[in-house]
């Protein structure tokens, strides 16, 4: 089959329900930033990068939609090279922040590659699947693909960054159920990971990481320390009720109980400020951006297109829910951010990227 690496823009083809849900969401996200920057004075620190960034993630969109299907299978072990060579140089030279450096900073800009390394390796994996010719009961196949994917995640541990190396093993372990792997594969490699939880435990885990799994469990044994995050923004949220405070009146994100209001936690500002109306909007529209996801793949025309939009729909749910659940003390707070929700422009340029390469299978990649 032939093809242009750029074609025409069509607006017949092209989903533009998918577009039209990420771009509420970024706003709601947006909103809930702009909330967040009233309580630090008159100069807003989030807000005004992060709609920079909406901008820059919506020319990635209608542009990703623009290269053909096929030649992000070609350039995929490009990409994928490209990343692990990216999580190499920050080790090096990186910018640390919060303990762990994993930012390249130029002219007053950061870039996170590790977010680029989803990228990278959602497309390799597909990739590899489609090379496979659906041969998927191969342990070759378990053994390669869990190679590639390890190492991506050895320089994001380096760094460290625990939950950025849990949702890279996700959006591998993923692929290899929605590929129907063998059970008996999927339960050796169950029984490894409890294996290497264990001993990360002993010998790899700070102290602060041990320290927010004991808060998980007992965040009330702590409240004004460890605990002290949980516990507001498990306030945050029961105080907003049915229809919320408003903008700019939460009391925890206004008057700075709530850590990291603008990205850990970005659902519980909204759980106050909002309420459960605005809760229950956010929650549907990630429904809808699910739904039309798996559509598109369902509806692919071969492997490659198919599961490398399945590889985007497996991290943004992943995302979604750890973040969501950590937020109201279901999960240990691991510093994943909800997907164009939180505050972050590498992130949301790399979320509406992969959009962008969902919808060019919509466009190229459909059966």
């Amino acid at each position: 089959m032939r093809f242009s690496f750029l074609d025409g823009f069509s607006s017949r083809h092209f989903d533009w329900v998918l577009v039209l849900v990420v771009f509420v969401l970024s706003m709601i996200g947006l909103a809930a930033m702009y909330s967040v920057d009233l309580s630090r004075g008159e100069t807003l620190q989030f807000f005004p990068k992060q709609a920079v960034a909406l901008f820059l993630g919506l020319l990635c969109i209608f542009g990703g939609s623009l290269i053909h299907v096929r030649a992000y299978q070609s350039f995929a072990p490009v990409v994928y090279a490209g990343a692990l060579v990216l999580l190499v140089l920050v080790l090096f030279f990186g910018t640390t922040i919060r303990g762990t450096t994993g930012w390249f900073r130029v002219a007053g800009f950061s870039f996170q590659p590790v977010e680029f390394a989803k990228l990278g390796l959602i497309l390799f994996l597909a990739y590899r699947i489609a090379r496979f010719k659906r041969q998927f009961y191969a342990w070759q196949f378990v053994v390669s693909t869990g190679m590639v994917t390890a190492l991506l995640i050895v320089p994001v541990l380096f760094q460290p960054d625990l939950g950025s190396a849990l949702i890279i093993g996700s959006i591998w372990f993923g692929l290899l159920l929605l590929s129907k792997t063998k059970w008996r594969y999927i339960g050796t490699l169950i029984a490894l990971g409890v294996g290497a939880a264990i001993l990360a435990w002993f010998f790899f885990f700070a102290p602060y990481q041990k320290e927010r799994i004991f808060t998980f469990l007992h965040p009330e044994r702590d409240p004004l320390g460890s605990g002290y995050n949980v516990m507001q923004s498990l306030i945050a949220i029961g105080s907003g009720n049915f229809f919320g405070r408003g903008l700019g009146f939460g009391s925890q994100s206004q008057l700075h109980f709530l850590p990291e209001a603008q990205t850990d936690f970005i659902f519980s500002v909204i759980g106050e400020e909002l309420g459960f109306v605005g809760v229950g909007i956010v929650l549907l529209l990630y429904l809808v951006l699910f739904f039309r996801l798996i559509q598109i793949a369902l509806h692919g025309r071969d492997d490659f297109a198919t599961y490398t939009v399945l590889g985007v729909s497996v991290l943004f749910f992943v995302q979604t829910v750890i973040n969501m659940c950590a937020a109201i003390g279901l999960f240990p707070v691991t510093g994943i951010p909800l997907p164009f929700l939180s505050y972050g422009g590498s992130s949301l340029l790399i979320n509406c990227l992969l959009i962008g390469v969902a919808e060019s299978v919509f466009r190229f990649g459909r059966a």
